[in-house]
């Protein structure tokens, strides 16, 4: 049982991390265990430690502390648990973080785009409008 369970997780890490080389980061990989120091299952979400999870029963506080953790040991300013969706494809996964981290995130977004839009508006303007088009 346990190398069936160990199975689906490395599976669902190496979805994750073709879905992030082909959409994200071509850079992405998954990370070797490193016991109480994890880091997180995949490098090369930007900003995140990644905690990969596929499993039948969903423990989201567990998922999130261990995510945040791992992100003070990966010295990333964010955690988060993506999390397999039952029957459905890696896009379909969710992607989890406690309120606090994405008030955090949100923040940094919010002032980046402040900061770039006094230095380029025009090129600010233009991924705005990039960006809109693919929600």
């Amino acid at each position: 049982m346990a190398n069936a369970s160990k199975a689906k997780g490395t599976a669902w890490e190496s979805a994750l991390v073709d879905y992030l080389r082909t959409n994200h980061n071509p850079g992405a990989r998954r990370n070797a265990q490193m016991g109480r120091l994890d880091i997180g299952d995949i490098d090369g979400y930007y900003l995140h430690a990644t905690e990969a999870k596929a499993e039948k029963t969903i423990t989201l506080s567990d998922y999130i502390r261990q995510a945040n953790r791992e992100a003070v040991h990966a010295g990333q300013p964010f955690g988060c648990a993506i999390v397999k969706r039952r029957m459905k494809g890696t896009a379909d996964g969710y992607v989890v973080r406690d309120v606090a981290t994405d008030v955090r995130l949100m923040n940094r977004i919010q002032e980046m785009e402040g900061a770039l839009q006094d230095v380029a508006f025009d090129r600010w303007y233009a991924l705005d409008k990039q960006h809109r088009g693919t929600a």
